[in-house]
């Protein structure tokens, strides 16, 4: 294989059955000899338990399927953080009180974990509140503040037996018995000040490394490094940023290791950044600048994905092509839990990693067998703790390669194992602060029940079962990742990070469609037609329509990539927006048909004897749908099918400046059988429309997505006619505020605040408009937000590297600008603002933008566009806050990132919103999972996505029966 990466493509879209089939069929079993010595070496370690280390025995102890161990998790990854105390006794209180510490007393073998538990045992009685909900009074007689120090204390020393040393220095003196692998904590950079500061901190490291005694190379301490800290936008679609950014970072770390031949591995990282990583080794490899003679490079390779064995084997020959020796480093995976659940949000067809532990494993030994026959260009590191792993490649050679374990972990197997060849530990080093997710991966991936670091200490599972060959594995693997809602299946999706799959959309045509205005005669003869077509289509039937409507979805999701063109083509939107929306759009589809699916049923009600009581629904008559130009295809459609399926005949109005998505969208319904006379297309110009029909009496709905004003008006010209009342169905906007404590990670508050005020341009009706940052952490905040805004990158929506396009035309870009120059003439403090660049002198582009209102105000209305607004307030005004917000009269979304489930719970049960995020952003709902609406000023209700959705179409019927006026009560009498 040429080791070129465009050529290398991991396969793993085979269905995740299909695919560990394969595997099964390519692995050897094990011999007896191998697993007689695995199950000795596990009874050893069970016999000295008490050697065990610290971290092990701790996550052993407090393992993730006991409450206390999840409290323990979230105390560890965020408690030094807090600069104030009103935050730390929030979160002590919501995570320590009511949980069975007493339990976990004097279990464990170690000092360590049973001194921990003491603390813990103790801290938890202080912080349970009495029934009154006021703190223990044992808290008023010792202090809250030794609390909270007892707490601090017991999490830095918990710190402390994860990390090797504070800094490269302490952690050198700590390596005198051990050979390293030093690990610089910190996880991706956001800004380029974060990638700056971990580039600083490798060459600090690679310094003091590089003062070794010159011996050989597999004797020396090295360092691992993580690329996406040195850049902050690692991913795919920037490779050209990162050809001139990073690759020169790296390559001076790379050329200075080298030189004083340390060896330097490039850490394992999410799936798709996989290729990003290897066409950085390839130019390193053959790099003359750096030192040909030099095998140190390294990459860790993770087993758990299925492109695993060819990753191996593009390493093997880029190595046999460059001419230099590599050093790679297998491992099981560290990014399980995020691979799982990306694959599961994008709809892939598989996943890109092994859901079944037995599987890695079976891919683990086959990776290492590859590895094992490639000595002769390679030299392999094995890092596991699982001891069957351990004797299967003991048993494939005795020199050429090394062991590898974490720090804290494994350190009784290999004591007792005594492999032939080295064993590296690989260390973290930093100061506790940066330990936080660190340690939560570490913990997660050797807390479960499924670890064989937990497995290996619990006495209560059988030493044969924990070593048995994965090859007799018989556990289900998890469901596809479009299987997610039983029976209404997930709509698919593409990862546009993988080549392949932006290659399909690229190619795709934008569909030819042309309109035509309707003027107010043709809009009054579609209602002739619409008014006409009811009675047969309201007499169909639920299941017929349902038919329709799933037929209608199988053929949009065929046709995803022209819809994605069309949406950028005319709606401006980015290739991922337009993903998600043609995805969002098919689950409203099938969403709305499998409900209808259950409605065409006549029930049949209690009553008394000699009466029979029946129930059905059915159509209103014709609903005239208003969509809206930011989603002009899921909204559009949603409206649409929720009507259709119901029993109307519907009138779609499509946005005036997205008319030709909402006209293909009506062919491909037509297509799937919707008659034409049922379903009308009218675009055009809203009052010429709207003039014509709202006055109308045979309009028996309006299902409108929009601005409130609008709203209002439709909703008056509704109540003026003659004739029935007509339902209204209204979404409209929010001013969608987020608020952050000083227990939120500053790193997921940007990523999120990112995301939820700048994607789309700002331009939707969930974005984030108000950002509430408590004043103890708001300057670090906004210096973070503020360098991850100079990231993002401006440009043609059809671009895959563009982050935020333009508006969707110069009038609405010009509304936005006149709303800043007015904040600004009265006094707001633009805090931020992205670069436009070249798109400067487009009318169409507003550059994201971060602003302070004068004297700390919230806005006073919805500002659709993308621009934030930022709001500080104390530890103590959280309510006043929430208070605030609700007083601008909007309830449409609203979020809140916080560690302490008390004000969780507090915020959800005060704000007025329809759809509440918790440590996450608030865009992006999807159907079925998180229904969709507001109240208020945002909306009528009921939610879109929702169970309720379908009730504001269909109308209700009863029928009730006296059966004996046909001459007596029959049943009655035959009965008795």
């Amino acid at each position: 294989m040429h080791t070129d990466t465009h050529l290398f493509t991991p396969d793993y879209d085979v269905a995740d059955l299909d695919y560990a089939a394969a595997l099964r069929a390519d692995s050897q079993p094990l011999d007896q000899s191998v697993r007689d010595q695995a199950a000795h070496w596990v009874q050893r370690v069970r016999d000295n338990a008490s050697d065990e280390g610290p971290v092990a025995s701790l996550l052993q102890e407090y393992n993730l399927s006991s409450e206390e161990g999840v409290a323990l998790l979230c105390i560890a990854e965020c408690i030094l953080r807090i600069p104030d105390s009103a935050t730390v006794d929030s979160l002590l209180q919501s995570k320590l009180s009511g949980l069975d510490w007493r339990a976990h007393s004097g279990r464990a073998e170690s000092w360590f974990v049973n001194a921990s538990t003491a603390a813990l045992l103790v801290t938890g009685k202080i912080v349970t509140p009495n029934p009154k909900g006021a703190w223990n009074s044992l808290v008023q007689r010792v202090g809250e503040p030794v609390v909270r120090v007892m707490v601090r204390k017991a999490v830095a020393v918990l710190g402390g037996q994860f990390v090797y040393g504070r800094d490269i220095k302490a952690a050198l003196k700590s390596a005198k018995k051990e050979i390293c692998s030093f690990d610089m904590l910190g996880e991706a950079a956001m800004t380029d000040a974060d990638a700056q500061r971990y580039l600083r901190s490798y060459h600090d490291a690679l310094d003091a490394l590089c003062t070794q005694p010159d011996q050989p190379l597999h004797q020396k301490q090295g360092l691992s490094i993580k690329l996406s800290a040195l850049h902050p936008r690692f991913n795919p679609h920037q490779k050209d940023r990162l050809d001139v950014e990073l690759y020169p970072r790296v390559q001076g770390l790379v050329i200075k290791a080298a030189q004083h031949n340390v060896p330097l591995c490039i850490d394992a990282e999410e799936t798709e950044r996989l290729l990003l990583q290897l066409d950085v080794l390839a130019k390193l490899a053959h790099d003359p600048a750096i030192t040909p003679s030099w095998e140190g490079l390294g990459l860790a390779i993770q087993a758990y994905h299925k492109g695993a064995q060819q990753t191996v084997d593009f390493v093997a020959d880029l190595a046999r092509d460059s001419g230099r020796r590599l050093l790679p480093r297998l491992v099981k995976g560290a990014y399980w839990d995020a691979e799982v659940k990306r694959a599961q949000t994008l709809g892939l067809d598989s996943y890109p990693v092994f859901t079944r532990k037995a599987d890695t494993d079976l891919n683990y030994l086959i990776c290492a067998r590859k590895m094992m026959e490639a000595r002769a260009v390679m030299h392999p590191c094995f890092a596991t703790h699982n001891a069957l792993t351990v004797a299967a490649i003991a048993a494939l050679g005795s020199d050429g390669y090394e062991f590898q374990r974490l720090h804290g972990m494994g350190e009784s197997l290999y004591a007792i194992a005594k492999p032939k060849v080295g064993v590296r530990v690989y260390a973290p080093v930093g100061p506790h602060r940066d330990l936080l997710a660190y340690l939560v991966r570490r913990l997660l991936e050797n807390g479960a029940n499924s670890s064989f670091v937990h497995q290996i200490a619990d006495d209560d599972i059988p030493v044969g079962a924990i070593c048995q060959d994965p090859l007799n594995d018989t556990s289900r693997a998890m469901h596809a990742p479009h299987d997610l809602f039983g029976a209404r299946t997930n709509s698919l999706g593409f990862d546009l990070d993988r080549a392949p799959h932006l290659a399909r959309v690229q190619a795709a045509k934008v569909p030819a469609v042309t309109t035509v205005d309707t003027s107010a005669s043709e809009a009054r003869a579609a209602l002739d037609r619409a008014h006409g077509a009811f009675g047969s289509w309201n007499e169909a039937g639920f299941e017929t329509r349902s038919q329709i409507l799933l037929a209608a979805a199988d053929l949009l999701e065929s046709h995803t990539a022209e819809a994605m063109q069309l949406l950028a083509d005319e709606g401006g939107r980015v290739l991922a927006d337009g993903l998600s929306e043609v995805r969002e759009a098919v689950d409203f589809l099938r969403y709305y048909a499998m409900q209808a699916a259950t409605m065409g049923a006549v029930k049949v009600l209690p009553g008394p004897t000699g009466e029979d009581n029946h129930y059905w629904v059915e159509g209103k008559g014709v609903f005239l749908a208003i969509a809206p130009w930011n989603f002009p295809l899921a909204i559009f459609l949603g409206q649409v099918s929720a009507a259709l399926v119901s029993g109307n005949t519907v009138l779609a109005k499509p946005a005036e400046a997205t008319p030709r998505t909402g006209l293909w969208a009506v062919g491909l319904l037509h297509q799937a059988g919707v008659p034409h006379d049922v379903l009308q297309c009218l675009p055009g110009e809203g009052p010429v429309i709207g003039d014509a029909l709202l006055g109308d009496s045979r309009i028996a709905g309006v299902a409108f997505t929009g601005s409130t004003a609008t709203a209002k008006r439709i909703n008056i010209q509704l109540a003026q006619r003659d004739g029935p009342i007509a339902t209204l169905i209204a979404e409209t906007g929010g001013i969608n505020a987020m608020v952050v404590d000083s227990s939120a990670l500053p790193e997921q508050v940007t990523r999120d605040v990112i995301a939820g005020a700048f994607q789309s341009a700002g331009q939707r009706c969930s974005a984030l408009r108000v950002l509430c940052l408590q004043e103890d952490i708001a300057d670090a905040q906004i210096e973070m937000l503020t360098g991850a805004m100079q990231e993002l990158r401006i440009g043609q929506a059809s671009d895959p590297a563009t982050d935020v396009g333009p508006m969707i035309d110069a009038k609405a870009a010009g509304g936005i600008r006149q709303y800043l120059s007015a904040i600004d003439a009265n006094g707001a403090q633009r805090l931020a603002e992205t670069p436009l660049g070249v798109f400067g002198d487009d009318p169409r582009y507003v550059a994201p933008q971060m602003w302070r209102l004068a004297d700390n105000a919230m806005p006073d209305r919805e500002v659709f566009g993308p621009v934030l607004h930022i709001v500080t307030y104390q530890s103590n005004q959280l309510q006043a806050t929430i208070e605030r917000i609700n007083d601008l009269g909007f309830a449409l979304t609203a979020g809140i990132h916080t560690r302490s489930d008390l004000r969780q719970a507090q915020f959800a049960r005060s704000i007025h919103a329809g759809n509440v995020y918790v440590n996450r952003n608030q865009i992006g709902a999807v159907v079925g999972s998180q229904p969709f609406g507001g109240h208020g000023l945002s909306g009528t209700g009921p939610k879109a996505g929702g169970p309720l959705y379908l009730t504001r179409f269909i109308q209700e019927r009863t029928q009730s029966t006296d059966t004996t006026a046909a001459g007596g009560n029959a049943a009655l009498m035959a009965g008795g």
